[in-house]
């Protein structure tokens, strides 16, 4: 049994998706499996490995409740049993009769941000046929636009009321597509941290309404330069409603090109216009991981 599930990027809407905003979020080339092998024992074994094939996590827990026998890493494990324990919720006989072994391998930098744990959730959703979003919401929290990319095989529009999520694909070709770059910044930011702070925020219709238009202006810009106007308005209105400086003020005053963060604000990735010399410019600046939209994208 092997499963497999996308990253995930959101390239508008962060935080804003929260309260009901439309966002677009892209699935990523690359990835996350899952495999199991049954067996007859009593026990779940369980590897991760990462985009190098390093061993980063293990654990083996009794199938009956669970309970962690040994793992190279407790809080990671606690988590794993979590999402576990919520898919018993749902369908009490799973892993009932057999034991086996689980491996996960990561094809991305699990320090990148692109959904390490999203990608498990859709994986463990179709290995035991359950509700990826309970699961969800059962464990990390969030409003599942990364539950949504996993098994997406294209870009999104992803909004998310009290009826649940709303999904439109769309199909993301822009002429200008060789200009624009994701730039790694290497400054984890904890996502869960990050929702809670933003729940505290008094958010009014206004601004979700203009966080959806921006969605919808980001996907219909023809050229660079207006592409680039959206995305500086865009980060300057979610900068507003944060407090919080945007990236290209705090850190790159003289790039000439546009900048927008991306996810939980000053974390992993963002979005940058330019040249075939912006690698260059991000990489003297000390961030030498710029990837092309072209390459990020399935």
């Amino acid at each position: 049994m092997k499963y497999f599930s996308h990253g995930k990027l959101l390239l508008s809407g962060e935080y804003m998706v929260l309260r009901g905003a439309e966002a677009l979020a892209i699935p990523c080339s690359k990835g996350q499996s899952l495999k199991f092998t049954p067996n007859d024992s009593k026990i779940l074994d369980w590897e991760s490995w990462d985009h190098k094939n390093q061993l980063w996590f293990s654990a083996s827990l009794n199938r009956s409740q669970f309970d962690i026998l040994k793992t190279s890493d407790v809080k990671i494990a606690d988590r794993l049993v979590q999402v576990l324990k919520a898919i018993r919720i749902q369908k009490n006989d799973f892993l009932s009769e057999t034991g086996g072994k689980v491996d996960t391998q990561l094809e991305f930098d699990r320090n990148w941000g692109l959904g390490t744990s999203s990608t498990l959730i859709s994986n463990l959703a179709q290995w035991s046929k359950t509700d990826p979003y309970s699961l969800l919401q059962n464990s990390f929290g969030g409003s599942g636009y990364d539950i949504a990319c996993a098994t997406s095989k294209y870009p999104l529009f992803y909004k998310k009321d009290i009826a649940g999520p709303h999904i439109e694909n769309c199909k993301i070709d822009p002429p200008f597509k060789s200009h624009l770059y994701f730039i790694y910044l290497n400054q984890k930011k904890n996502s869960r941290e990050a929702i809670i702070q933003f729940k505290k925020e008094n958010i009014n219709p206004h601004q979700i309404a203009q966080a959806s238009a921006l969605t919808r202006a980001m996907i219909k810009a023809k050229t660079l330069k207006a592409f680039e106007e959206i995305l500086s308005e865009h980060e300057y209105f979610i900068g507003q409603i944060l407090g919080i400086r945007p990236v290209k003020e705090k850190l790159f005053p003289d790039f000439q090109g546009a900048i927008k963060s991306l996810g939980a604000w000053g974390g992993d990735f963002v979005l940058a216009t330019g040249d075939s010399n912006t690698p260059n410019y991000f990489k003297q600046k000390g961030f030498p991981v710029a990837i092309p939209y072209s390459q990020m994208i399935f």
